[in-house]
C-alpha cells in the first residue's frame, strides 16, 4: 500500500511539474489565440472604429458582408486563383521532383536553384516581378523578340493594370464582347493571371521538396519488377509513381488550397485589389476595412468578414480531409 501511495504521489508531482513547464505556452495560447478570437467575435457584432466605444449592431455586419458585391467578387477571384494555381503548382512540383530524382549531373545544384524562390521574401519576389511586368519590362521584351522571329509585332501589355478577363479575350477573338460590369462572366483578368504565374513560380519548389521525399519512400523493387515485365518509363510513372505519391499529392493540394484562400501579400504589394477589382481577395478586404485603408475604419465589419472566411476555410479543410482519408487509406 505504501509503495502504491508513493508511486501515485510521484505521478502527481510529475503531472504538476509538466503543467508548470507548459503553463507559459498555455497562458500565451489562451490570451493571444483564444482570447483574440473571442474579442474578434465580440467586435464582429459591433461597429467600432478603434477610437470610440463599440456600438452593438448584432448580425448587421455579417448581413452586410453577404450583400457586399466586393466581398462576393473577392471569393470569385480567389476561386479562379485557387483552381489554377493549385493545379499548375502541383503539376510543376511533380514534374521537377521526378526529373531531379533521377541521377543527373549537378542534381544538388539544380535543387538549390529551383528551391531558392521559395525562401525569398515575398516582398522581394513581388518587386522583381513588378519590374519584369512593366510595360517596358523584360516580359514584353521577350515576347517582342519572339514575335519578331516570325515577322510579327508584339503590342506591349500592361500586365499589372489590365482588367480584361480570360473569357473576354476568347469572346473578342470570335467577334463577341462581354461587358466589364458582368464580372462573373469575365473569368480571371490578365493582371490576376500574371499574379498567378508569380505564385506558381514561388510555391512549386516547396512542394517539389515534398514530392522528392515521397519518391524516396517508393520501393525500388517495384520499378525493377516493372522493368522486367517490360513496362516503359511512362507506364511506370502512371502505374507506380503517381499512385504511390497520392498521399503526398493530397497533402500538397490541401496546403496549396489553404495558402491560396489566404493570399494577401502579392495583392497588397502589386495591385491593391485593382484594376477594377479584378484582384480583390477576402484577406485584403479584411485588412482594408479593419485599418481603414480605403475609407473609414470598420473593425467590426472586417472581423465579420474574417469569421465568414474562417468558416469557408474550415468547411473546405474538413471536406478535403475526409476525401484524403478515403483515398489514401489503401496506401
Amino acid at each position: 500500500m505504501k509503495a502504491q501511495r508513493s508511486l501515485s504521489e510521484i505521478k502527481k508531482k510529475e503531472e504538476v511539474a509538466a503543467y508548470i513547464f507548459l503553463s507559459p505556452y498555455l497562458i500565451s495560447t489562451l490570451v493571444f489565440t483564444l482570447g483574440m478570437i473571442l474579442f474578434a467575435l465580440y467586435i464582429s457584432l459591433h461597429n467600432w472604429n478603434m477610437f470610440q466605444r463599440p456600438e452593438f449592431v448584432g448580425l448587421k455586419n455579417y448581413i452586410k458582408a453577404f450583400r457586399s458585391e466586393d466581398f462576393r467578387r473577392g471569393f470569385y477571384n480567389i476561386f479562379w486563383y485557387t483552381l489554377i494555381v493549385v493545379f499548375f503548382q502541383t503539376f510543376i512540383a511533380v514534374f521537377m521532383a521526378v526529373i531531379l530524382f533521377k541521377p543527373i549531373p549537378g542534381k544538388r545544384l539544380f535543387r538549390t536553384l529551383f528551391y531558392a524562390p521559395s525562401v525569398t521574401s515575398s516582398v522581394v519576389i513581388s518587386m522583381i516581378f513588378w519590374w519584369l511586368y512593366l510595360k517596358t519590362g523584360f516580359i514584353n521584351l521577350a515576347f517582342d523578340k519572339i514575335a519578331g522571329l516570325f515577322g510579327g509585332v508584339w503590342q506591349n501589355v500592361e500586365w499589372l493594370n489590365n482588367p480584361t478577363g480570360l473569357f473576354q479575350l476568347i469572346a473578342k477573338s470570335f467577334g463577341g464582347n462581354i461587358s466589364y460590369d458582368k464580372w462573373y462572366f469575365n473569368g480571371p483578368s490578365i493582371t490576376w493571371m500574371a499574379i498567378m504565374a508569380q505564385a506558381i513560380y514561388t510555391t512549386s519548389p516547396t512542394f517539389m521538396i515534398m514530392f522528392l521525399a515521397g519518391l524516396v519512400n517508393i520501393p525500388v523493387s517495384l520499378y525493377e519488377s516493372a522493368s522486367i515485365d517490360g513496362a516503359s518509363p511512362w507506364n511506370q510513372f502512371w502505374k507506380i509513381t503517381f499512385p504511390m505519391l497520392r498521399p503526398v499529392t493530397m497533402m500538397v493540394v490541401v496546403l496549396g488550397t489553404m495558402g491560396c484562400i489566404q493570399m494577401f501579400d502579392y495583392v497588397k504589394i502589386l495591385t491593391a485589389g485593382g484594376p477594377l477589382g479584378t484582384t480583390l481577395v477576402p484577406v485584403y478586404q479584411i485588412y482594408s476595412e479593419t485599418l481603414g485603408i480605403s475609407g473609414p475604419i470598420r473593425a467590426g465589419y472586417g472581423a465579420a468578414m474574417a469569421f465568414i472566411l474562417a468558416v469557408v476555410i474550415f468547411v473546405l479543410t474538413y471536406i478535403q480531409r475526409k476525401f484524403i482519408e478515403e483515398k489514401t487509406e489503401q496506401y
